[in-house]
């Protein structure tokens, strides 16, 4: 194995590891209020939200694979893959960033706006990666592969367990995957992300915690699309000794 691709698979181990420990107190806790609270929202609105933001993610998903450059030259070197993918992580933060201080000042309605801008900047970041690494999201299982990088990064802790282990078993599974179960996607990734963006709706703290948060919710995002692709393309390289 050449040294870049030990080091990013040393990388990797220690990333899975992260996942992989048990979640914080604080985290179990949260989980099991918001489970009760999703627990009291009759099926017919869990319907409504459900339907509206998988809508939202296939408009977005459509929109992303037209304007992204298809995938590129599959003889770059991982390390110059990565390197491409940290200067995309390193502009769509800024954009993120810049879209979270702007309806983070605007207030309520504003405010209410960033979710489908925020998700479509990220959509689109995932799109240039998979071409980054040599993904052609012309093909259905790689939007797929997509939208569980996306989950894999905005989940519990019990979900991404579970997420990363079908991204590791991707090859061989991804035949037998034909959608997502989008109302999980859905509440998972509210839960993710309500208490932040709570915060962003508070008037002279907005703009702020806008900018703050979604700078980091890239910046994590990045990290996880960076680490499945490398989990694929390293699958079958030797394990050090």
């Amino acid at each position: 194995m050449k040294q870049y691709e030990l080091k990013a698979y040393q990388e990797i181990e220690e990333w899975k590891r992260q996942i992989y420990k048990r979640s914080s107190l604080l985290n179990r806790i949260s989980k099991k209020a918001q489970t009760k609270v999703n627990s009291l929202i009759p099926e017919k609105a869990h319907k409504i939200i459900t339907d509206s933001i998988k809508n939202m993610v296939k408009a977005t998903l459509i929109g992303s694979n037209a304007i992204t450059r298809k995938k590129q030259s599959a003889s770059s070197t991982l390390a110059e893959m990565d390197q491409k993918l940290e200067g995309k992580v390193a502009a769509y933060r800024k954009t993120a960033a810049v879209e979270g201080a702007g309806t983070g000042a605007g207030g309520i309605l504003l405010g209410l706006a960033d979710f489908p801008l925020l998700l479509s900047i990220k959509m689109k970041f995932l799109f240039e990666a998979a071409s980054i690494y040599g993904y052609d999201t012309d093909e259905y299982e790689e939007r797929l592969f997509i939208l569980h990088i996306f989950q894999l990064a905005f989940s519990s802790d019990d979900k991404r367990k579970e997420t990363l282990k079908l991204i590791e078993e991707w090859e061989d599974r991804k035949e037998g995957l034909t959608e997502l179960d989008w109302k999980v996607f859905q509440q998972e990734y509210r839960d993710y992300i309500d208490f932040v963006k709570m915060l962003q709706l508070v008037p002279g703290i907005g703009a702020a915690v806008g900018a703050y948060a979604n700078y980091n919710l890239l910046d994590h995002l990045g990290e996880t699309a960076k680490n499945a692709y490398r989990l694929r393309i390293l699958k079958t390289a030797p394990r050090p000794d």
